[in-house]
């Protein structure tokens, strides 16, 4: 990946021309000639996205012969911070998978570059993946899914008719079901995830850093909206009376595939893993807040491969990139992954309705380099108001760590 200085630009120069030169006296077609060797070396997780890029890269390399494609084990969590290392120094990837929520730290940096025919793939893919790949007017990256979370319900817990609208009725329904069902949780969710408690504060149209996701000076947490949407998903704790350090992602997902909970909020990614459970379920679009009548508004992610600044071959990364949101390949990574496509194409889910139902209230994750605070100031005040916390207090200072102020 080290970058090499060609020293003696005119002696190089005058040999190519020399060799045209010699091609067209010969009469050889010069687009015969053999194409330079490359291996793009490519950064994903496990557990699908490893096997998706395995067989990707090898129809890629049966159209290309020339291109082979290195799979290389790094998380999606992993990769932002692990290109500011290995980028410099040469020994990083050409392409590279990293969430959207990323994009303003990976610019900043100079990580990352723009992607080539902009316009070409934002006709290509979901509208709300392009918004969420494009800084300050700049797209970067090429989408290959996109995700949003909803409400899973248990069929043989919950009848279909009876799957809440509001919270208020979320909450009315869970303390019938609890008091006639020892052992069993009609509701559970991560509730120290900033992930998915962003959502109790979009009340009135409340978004994270305003309603562009670039306000710096103003994460709009600790303002009236946001405040009573935390005062709302406070009261959840009435019919869930289990501390927050008890309620993480694994135990959420281990109560619901085990079929002790009657709903859950979880994504696309869990389908595989409850259908694998025999867990008879549906899934719906979220409950509405207080004084609204549509589901509350949920992030929605964009999962991209960014070509790497640092790369050697950035036209062949770029290219195979665009690859990945081909038809084809978009089906494929359905298939692998069970990830919904970034690109409008037909897959076989009847569980995929629910989440586009959900889809048409999300809202992008904002990708401002103080998205990096976010996480862990909103996931902190969110234990902390679950487990009784005064939420004007936690929120203002989930705002002020933010901000750093």
């Amino acid at each position: 990946m080290n970058k090499k200085v060609l020293k003696g630009g005119a002696i190089i120069a005058a040999t190519l021309m020399l060799g045209a030169a010699v091609v067209g006296c010969n009469g050889k077609d010069k687009g015969s000639a053999k194409k330079e060797a490359v291996t793009l070396t490519v950064w994903e997780s496990l557990s699908g996205p490893d096997e998706f890029i395995k067989q990707a890269g090898e129809a890629y390399t049966a159209k290309n012969p020339n291109v082979t494609i290195k799979f290389v084990n790094v998380e999606l969590g992993d990769s932002s911070g692990q290109i500011a290392l290995d980028g410099p120094a040469g020994v990083g990837p050409d392409l590279f998978a990293a969430p959207h929520d990323k994009l303003g730290e990976l610019v900043s940096s100079g990580h990352v570059l723009p992607t080539v025919d902009a316009a070409s793939v934002k006709s290509q893919v979901l509208g709300a993946c392009s918004t969420a790949l494009t800084y300050n007017g700049t797209m970067y990256g090429y989408p290959v899914s996109a995700e949003t979370y909803a409400l899973f319900y248990n069929k043989d817990l919950i009848s279909e008719s009876d799957v809440p609208k509001t919270w208020d009725d979320l909450i009315a329904w869970v303390k019938k079901f609890n008091s006639s069902n020892p052992g069993k949780n009609g509701f559970v969710m991560d509730v120290g995830n900033a992930y998915y408690t962003i959502l109790f504060t979009t009340g009135n149209g409340n978004r994270l850093f305003g309603a562009s996701g670039t306000d710096t000076t103003n994460t709009c947490l600790n303002n009236a909206d946001a405040i009573a949407g935390m005062k709302e998903f406070q009261k959840l704790r009435t019919v869930l009376n289990v501390p927050a350090a008890d309620l993480g992602t694994s135990i959420c997902d281990a109560a619901f595939q085990s079929g002790n909970a009657a709903m859950h909020i979880t994504g696309l990614w869990n389908v595989v893993n409850f259908e694998n459970a025999g867990i008879n379920f549906g899934v719906a679009a979220i409950p509405s807040l207080p004084g609204e009548s549509k589901p509350a508004a949920s992030f929605s992610g964009t999962r991209a491969m960014f070509v790497s600044a640092y790369s050697d071959h950035p036209e062949e990364a770029a290219d195979f990139a665009k690859f990945l949101i081909s038809p084809e390949m978009q089906k494929l990574r359905f298939d692998l992954t069970g990830a919904m496509p970034s690109i409008n194409v037909e897959v076989s889910s009847k569980y995929m309705p629910g989440f586009l139902a959900q889809l048409d209230y999300a809202f992008p994750m904002p990708s401002i380099p103080e998205m990096g605070q976010f996480w862990e100031a909103m996931g902190n005040a969110s234990k902390n108001i679950w487990d009784g916390a005064d939420a004007q207090k936690e929120m203002d200072a989930c705002n002020a760590a933010i901000l750093g102020k």
